[in-house]
């Protein structure tokens, strides 16, 4: 008979596996977890490829993702399959991750069958429920029902106390995606061969700086696009700079920068990367252009400089760290921001310097060793 509390790590999307991978196995290293997987698979390709380099194998995947369904049937998929999940599986405790909307139906679920939910990187919140959306309302439902709230950073803890989450059930531990960037970082090292690909591909910018872009967010859709595609264009003009750009497989990001970006010098969009080849990018970029949460605080870890393609931020601290500057989707701001930071070396320098403000690396030991004192394990 195992009489080892299970613990179900659940998620559903490329930024969750990649930050939920760390505390998959800081819990099965600790030995007191009967640990179990269970991915919604709300992305597939890019799911998939976070897992086959973390080497985990999901116990149950749901396989949910459709192309084209809409918000409200993707929900109403996951709560009903989750449940017969957690009907058949019965943990004892079930961890989410951020502000997907596998998160927020996966915590309902629970709530439901009164299964308790850890939450890791809660608190974070940019006070507009629509912007970043739906993740900032899918991010509130979840804390209101959660037990143990995995704080990134001060910052994000006091958010919870101020929405009365008792004192006793927050804790500040860092951002595990950092604990998996330095690990990806360190696979690198030991087998450069993994990040082969984004070498390849860059093989002819030679001593050009180089800028990297993200830009698939849901708020962006339309207008936003097309005023990013336009700031993308306007800077490769510039012959000292080369941009590369893994572009979303959505047809509202990939029809618009294919139609806007597909023939211009200086631009290479390219397909989705995994994680190795992600890093890697990362590390050979000067400037990161994004309208991603994750890259805000993976960026400062390699000491580079953000623009956020956002109007709003549920991540502040790298803001006021000097870290990353928003700019929102607007055209003159991004090509201001990042011709200032190409032309000035002490702005660069003062923004690549500044403190990195989301963890040390060890976020998911932290969850590990909170989750085994809650449950009274020694």
């Amino acid at each position: 008979m195992n009489d080892r509390p299970k613990v179900m790590v659940t998620f559903g999307t490329r930024p969750e596996a990649i930050k939920m991978f760390p505390v998959v196995h800081a819990l099965r290293a600790d030995g007191r977890f009967d640990v179990k997987v269970a991915v919604t698979a709300q992305h597939r390709e890019l799911l998939d490829q976070v897992l086959a380099i973390a080497e985990i194998t999901p116990d149950i995947d749901l396989d949910l993702m459709q192309h084209g369904q809409s918000l409200d049937a993707l929900a109403s998929r996951i709560l009903l399959c989750f449940g017969q999940v957690l009907a058949d599986e019965k943990p004892d405790r079930v961890l989410v991750h951020g502000d997907t909307l596998t998160t927020m139906m996966v915590t309902l679920s629970c709530y439901f069958r009164k299964i308790p939910i850890g939450h890791v990187e809660a608190g974070l919140r940019s006070g507009d429920i629509y912007s970043p959306w739906p993740e900032e309302v899918n991010r509130r439902v979840t804390g209101t029902i959660a037990d143990l709230h995995f704080a990134p950073t001060q910052t994000a803890a006091d958010a919870l106390l101020a929405e009365n989450t008792s004192r006793e059930d927050v804790f500040v531990t860092g951002n595990t995606v950092i604990d998996a960037l330095l690990a990806t970082k360190s696979k690198l090292k030991d087998d450069p061969a993994l990040g082969h690909a984004i070498d390849t591909a860059l093989a002819d910018v030679g001593s050009k700086r180089l800028i990297a872009v993200t830009a698939h967010r849901r708020e962006n859709f339309g207008e936003g696009m097309r005023n990013i595609a336009a700031a993308l264009k306007t800077l490769a003009s510039r012959e000292d700079i080369a941009i590369v750009y893994p572009v979303h497989p959505n047809p509202n990001v990939a029809g618009v920068m294919t139609e806007q970006l597909g023939a211009v010098d200086n631009i290479r969009l390219i397909d989705p990367l995994d994680y190795p080849n992600f890093v890697r990018m990362m590390m050979r970029a000067d400037i990161i252009l994004t309208d991603s949460g994750g890259i805000q605080e993976e960026a400062p870890s390699l000491g580079k400089p953000v623009l956020v393609m956002r109007d709003t931020t549920e991540r502040p601290e790298g803001i006021a760290a000097g870290t990353a500057v928003l700019v929102g989707a607007d055209c003159d701001a991004i090509v201001e921001q990042a011709s200032r930071l190409l032309d000035d070396p002490c702005s660069y320098a003062k923004v690549a310097q500044a403190h990195n403000p989301y963890g040390d690396g060890t976020a998911a030991q932290r969850i590990a060793t909170i989750i085994g004192s809650r449950h009274r394990l020694t």
